[in-house]
C-alpha cells in the first residue's frame, strides 16, 4: 500500500505550493489515477513522494518511508518521462546496466524484453527507438527489481491506441497480483475507463478520491447537485414532474441530504423544490470535472501512523548500484565511444612518435611517450583524463543511474568503483600507447632507432602515475562541476596553468635537501619496512618533486577537498 500523508511542496517566492497538504492513499491489487490538468501538481506530487523535491509530509511504501528501504528499486518501479539512458547505448546494454542499479541478475534483462515485446529490437541503439517502444523500455527498466509499487507519471501520453491497451493491460496484470500501482493522468475519461480509483487534483489540493464507478457517475456528466433535509422526498417530486413531462431525468441519492440530478437544471430543481416547500441548503450546477471542493469525509482519509510524524522532506541523493563495479564497468564498455576513443589516442600516439623520430634529437622516454615539447600533455594521458572526465560527465548527462532518483549520488561505494576503474583504463591505455609506439618504430626505422635502456622501472612508474592521475583529475572535476568539459578542463589546467605557478613559487636555489628521508620515517613509523622500499620511496619523492608530478598531486588535493566540501554542503543544505 502506498500512503501520502499532508504532502506540501516548499512554495516558491510569491507563489503558493505546488501541492498543498495531499492526503491519499493507493490501495494493493488497485490501479489508482491521479487526476489533473496541467499545472495541478500532479508530477511535483509523484517527485514529493520519491523524494526528489523539498517540502512537507511523508509517503509510506507499505509502512516504511522510501528512505529507509533497504532496496528501493525492489520495493518501488518508476517511471517519469522518457528512458535517460546514453543514445548510442543498445536496449539490451541499458537493461543491464540497470540490472547492476537495482542489484538483480544480469538474466533478468533478458526476462523484462520478453515481457515488454522487445526482444526483436535487444541490439538497437537507444536513440532509435520510437515513443512506444521508449514507454516499453521505461517500464522494462521499472520492473527489474520485481517491485510491489510502480509510480509512473503519464505513461500512456502521446501513445497511440493499440500502444494504450498494452501498457494498460500490463499494469492491470501487477495489479491483479498485488501490486500497488499509481499513475497520473491528464483525461477525465481515460482514468474512468482504466483505473480503480480516481484521486482528483486542482491546484495542488485534493478535490475528490473516489472508485472510478462513482467517479464517472458523478464527475463525467453535467449534473444539478442538491443538499436538502428532504432529499427523498424531492428526489421523487423532481421523478414524478420529470415523467409527467416527459423528460429524461435521472436522479441519485448520494446520501440521506444530498442528490445528483442529471439531465436537468438549476432553475427546473429550484422551481420544484420551491412549489413544494422543500428547503434547500445547495443548489449548483457541475459541469465535467468541476465538482465541490473537497468530497473526501475526513473519516475516510488513511490515518497516519502515531509514532511517525510528518517531518520535512528533504532531496536526498539515490542510493548507489548494490554492485558499483560491475555497473561502472558496464557504463565503460557499454558505448562504442570507449572504443573509437582508444582507437585514437592509440593513432595519434603512434603517428606523433615517428615524427618525432625522424629527428633523432627526441629523447627515448618522450619518444615512447609521444610527447613533443609543443603539447601539453602526451596523447595517451590526455586520453586517460578524457575517458575520467566522460565517467561522471556522461552520469550527469545521460544519468542512467539516478534517471528517476534525483542527481548522481555522492556515495563512496561509486566513487571508488570509478576511480578504479579509470586508474585501470589509464594503465591498460599507457601500456598500449608504449607498445603500439615501439612497434611502429620499429617498422618505419628498424630495431636500432631506440636508445639504450635507462631506468625503466623509475620511467614506467611515472608513466603510469601521469596517466592515472590525468584521468582522477577529470573524473573528480567533471563530479563537481557536472560536465566532462570541466574535467577535461580540468586536465589541461595542470601542465598549462598550475605547473608555470610552481615554477615560479619555487623558483631559487634550494639550500636545504631531503636526503635520509626514509631513514628519519622508519625511526617515526611503528613497523620496520625493508631498506629496499626505501628505493621506491625515494623514486615516489622523485616524481612528485617533478614540476608535472607535483602541479599534479596539488590538483588532486584541491579536486578531493573540493568534491568532499560540495557533497558536504549539499547534505546540510537539504
Amino acid at each position: 500500500m502506498l500512503q501520502a500523508i499532508g504532502l506540501t511542496s516548499a512554495p516558491r517566492r510569491d507563489l503558493p505550493p505546488a501541492v498543498d497538504d495531499l492526503t491519499f492513499e493507493a490501495r494493493p491489487g488497485q490501479l489508482t489515477a491521479l487526476l489533473g490538468a496541467p499545472g495541478s501538481g500532479r508530477t511535483t506530487a509523484l517527485r514529493l513522494m520519491l523524494e526528489l523535491e523539498p517540502g512537507r509530509g511523508v509517503t509510506y511504501f507499505r509502512g516504511r518511508p522510501l528512505h529507509q528501504l533497504a532496496h528501493p528499486a525492489r520495493e518501488v518501479g518508476t517511471l517519469l518521462g522518457d528512458v535517460p539512458g546514453h543514445p548510442v547505448r543498445t536496449t539490451r546494454g541499458q537493461l543491464k546496466l540497470m540490472c547492476a542499479v537495482a542489484g538483480v541478475p544480469v538474466s533478468r534483462a533478458e526476462e523484462m524484453l520478453e515481457v515488454v515485446g522487445l526482444s526483436g529490437v535487444a541490439d538497437q541503439r537507444l536513440g532509435t527507438l520510437s515513443l512506444g517502444m521508449d514507454r516499453r523500455l521505461g517500464l522494462a527498466a521499472a520492473l527489474l527489481g520485481d517491485p510491489h509499487t510502480l509510480v509512473l507519471d503519464e505513461p500512456a501520453e502521446g501513445l497511440s491506441p493499440r500502444e494504450n491497451a498494452w501498457l494498460y493491460g500490463l499494469l492491470r496484470g501487477h495489479a491483479d497480483h498485488g501490486g500497488t500501482v499509481l499513475c497520473t493522468f491528464a483525461d477525465p475519461k481515460e482514468a474512468a475507463r482504466v483505473a480503480d480509483r480516481v484521486v482528483t487534483l486542482d491546484g495542488g489540493c485534493l478535490v475528490a478520491d473516489q472508485d472510478a464507478t462513482a467517479f464517472a457517475r458523478t464527475r463525467l456528466r453535467p449534473r444539478v447537485a442538491v443538499a436538502t433535509p428532504h432529499a427523498a422526498r424531492l428526489g421523487a417530486l423532481v421523478s414524478r414532474e420529470a415523467r409527467a413531462a416527459q423528460r429524461s431525468v435521472e436522479v441519485v441519492a448520494e446520501d440521506g441530504s444530498h442528490l445528483s440530478v442529471y439531465g436537468s437544471s438549476c432553475a427546473e430543481v429550484g422551481e420544484t423544490a420551491f412549489r413544494n416547500g422543500v428547503l434547500l441548503h445547495r443548489l449548483a450546477d457541475e459541469v465535467g470535472d468541476a465538482g465541490p471542493s473537497v468530497t473526501v469525509p475526513p473519516q475516510e482519509r488513511p490515518e497516519r501512523p502515531p509514532s511517525s510524524p510528518s517531518l520535512p522532506i528533504a532531496p536526498r541523493p539515490a542510493r548507489t548500484p548494490l554492485r558499483p563495479l560491475r555497473y561502472e564497468l558496464r557504463r565503460l564498455l557499454g558505448v562504442r565511444t570507449t572504443f573509437l576513443l582508444a582507437a585514437g589516442v592509440l593513432a595519434s600516439s603512434a603517428v606523433l612518435a615517428v615524427l618525432l623520430a625522424r629527428s633523432g634529437q627526441t629523447e627515448p622516454p618522450r619518444l615512447l611517450a609521444a610527447w613533443p615539447a609543443l603539447l601539453p600533455l602526451p596523447p595517451a594521458a590526455l586520453g586517460a583524463g578524457l575517458f575520467g572526465a566522460l565517467a561522471f560527465g556522461d552520469e550527469y548527462r545521460y544519468p542512467a543511474l539516478a534517471a528517476d532518483r534525483g542527481t548522481v549520488p555522492r556515495r563512496l561505494g561509486l566513487l571508488v568503483a570509478k576511480l578504479v576503474v579509470t586508474a585501470a583504463t589509464a594503465l591498460l591505455l599507457a601500456a598500449l600507447a608504449v607498445g603500439v609506439d615501439h612497434q611502429a618504430l620499429r617498422l618505419v626505422y628498424g630495431a636500432g632507432v631506440m636508445g639504450p635502456a635507462r631506468d625503466w622501472p623509475g620511467l614506467g612508474a611515472g608513466w603510469a602515475a601521469l596517466t592515472v592521475g590525468c584521468a582522477w583529475a577529470g573524473l573528480l572535476a567533471a563530479g563537481i562541476f557536472r560536465a566532462t568539459r570541466a574535467g577535461l578542463a580540468a586536465v589541461l589546467a595542470v601542465p598549462v596553468v598550475v605547473v608555470p605557478l610552481l615554477r615560479r613559487a619555487v623558483a631559487g636555489h634550494s639550500v636545504r635537501s631531503v636526503a635520509g628521508l626514509p631513514d628519519r620515517l622508519r625511526d617515526l613509523a611503528w613497523v620496520r619496512w625493508p631498506h629496499a622500499l626505501d628505493h621506491w620511496l625515494l623514486a615516489a619523492l622523485h616524481l612528485v618533486a617533478e614540476p608535472v608530478g607535483a602541479a599534479l598531486a596539488l590538483s588532486l588535493a584541491v579536486l578531493v577537498c573540493a568534491y568532499l566540501l560540495t557533497g558536504l554542503r549539499a547534505r546540510a543544505r537539504w
